[in-house]
């Protein structure tokens, strides 16, 4: 049976999640992608065809001219539309293209919850086209937050407290990446949750999800995520009415959410499971074949009533990143073993002696840690903080 899958630039997810669990289930895979190179160099052995990966016509004819398809998948945030696309083409399971539109657009999906009338956040959007001091005349309420309408990893996501802060960080925006589309919106407190669910069409089972740990503002990077079992009861319903209506019931979904006083307001849905290696975490906290599941869907196999998630375990993931510019001058090697029961992993992103220009995203991770053990003991807590504080990592000019 034939998978295709489509893909950007390599991720952890796809190497170590979707790759196996594609073999182990008997696929044979063909990467489409932009730019093939990195993937046949990641992944050798595996088919990867350039194609432009944007546009659902060039997927489809990539697809057509090749063995035909049981499956089209994507993990990636931008091409979940495409990929969707080109499955109703040719007949398969797949997500509904107007729900990955919905979301991936976040002024589109702010206006599908306040239909709704389900978390309504104030919000006004910057077309590709306007100037951004036209936001000088918008009645914001402040603080807000400013970021691209359909971006990603927290790139370009500022808060800023009056209106001159907000016309100068559209506009230096816009000179970094001319024509992007800006999101404006009030700014959510609370604590930063996410969800993470799994679907067939007819049946969704909540996975549990994370406490996540930010920066302090302007920046929103996300440093720690903390495994959280079940919500509780009154959250889950709120965030899953919420994704009911933005039409979210297929294959993995990751949704970040905030709780303030018992009101839940999403942040954003990436249709897709979660990211940054925290996917492998949930696989091993729950120990259940997570990437396996997800493929299965999209062969048009319904879900088991139960998963069989093992309880009694938790987990966290650390992000190091950067805080200057700089070359990473030293910093510890990849590491697996078990530690006082739990097991750590660590595994570095950027090799010493390459240099770094500061981001204020995702993109300034050194390294992931990863922890695993009992969720009861504090275990996990100590044996991540003694890693942590033993080892260096120094990036400097």
């Amino acid at each position: 049976m034939q998978l295709y899958l489509l893909a950007l630039n390599p991720t952890d997810a796809v190497s170590d999640g979707y790759l196996p669990a594609a073999a182990a289930l008997g696929l044979d895979v063909t990467i489409l992608t932009d730019d093939p190179e990195p993937h046949r160099r990641r992944h050798p052995g595996v088919s990867a065809v350039s194609c432009d990966v944007r546009a659902p016509e060039a997927v489809i004819a990539a697809i057509a001219a090749g063995p035909a398809p049981a499956a089209i998948f994507t993990n990636s945030d931008h091409l979940q539309t495409p990929a969707a696309m080109a499955a109703a083409y040719f007949g398969l399971p797949g997500k509904d293209w107007r729900a990955t539109l919905r979301v991936n657009n976040k002024a589109e999906m702010r206006r599908a919850l306040t239909a709704a009338g389900l978390g309504a956040v104030w919000s006004a959007e910057l077309g590709a086209t306007h100037d951004p001091a036209s936001l000088a005349v918008l009645d914001v309420p402040m603080p807000c937050v400013i970021k691209p309408r359909e971006g990603v990893a927290s790139e370009d996501v500022h808060l800023v407290t009056d209106i001159e802060e907000l016309v100068l960080c559209g506009t230096h925006i816009r000179q970094r990446r001319p024509g992007v589309p800006l999101l404006i919106e009030e700014f959510l407190p609370g604590q930063l949750c996410t969800l993470e669910t799994l679907g067939d069409g007819l049946r969704r089972h909540a996975l549990g999800g994370f406490r996540t740990t930010l920066t302090s503002p302007p920046h929103f990077i996300e440093l720690r995520h903390t495994f959280v079992a079940e919500h509780p009861p009154e959250v889950l319903a709120q965030v899953t009415d919420q994704l009911d209506a933005l039409g979210i019931g297929f294959g993995a979904c990751h949704t970040e959410f905030v709780v303030d006083q018992g009101r839940v307001r999403l942040i954003e849905v990436n249709y897709r499971t979660i990211g940054d290696q925290c996917d492998l975490t949930l696989r091993d906290i729950l120990g259940i074949d997570l990437f396996g599941h997800v493929l299965r869907t999209h062969l048009g196999q319904p879900l088991p009533e139960t998963l069989g998630a093992r309880t009694g375990v938790g987990g966290r993931i650390d992000h190091i990143r950067a805080t200057t510019s700089g070359v990473l001058r030293a910093a510890p090697g990849p590491r697996t073993e078990t530690v006082d029961g739990v097991a750590l992993t660590y595994r570095p992103l950027r090799a010493v002696g390459s240099a770094h220009q500061l981001a204020f995203t995702n993109r300034d991770y050194l390294g992931v840690l990863r922890t695993v053990g009992p969720g009861d003991d504090g275990a996990i807590d100590r044996v991540a903080e003694r890693f942590l504080a033993e080892q260096h990592w120094d990036v400097r000019a």
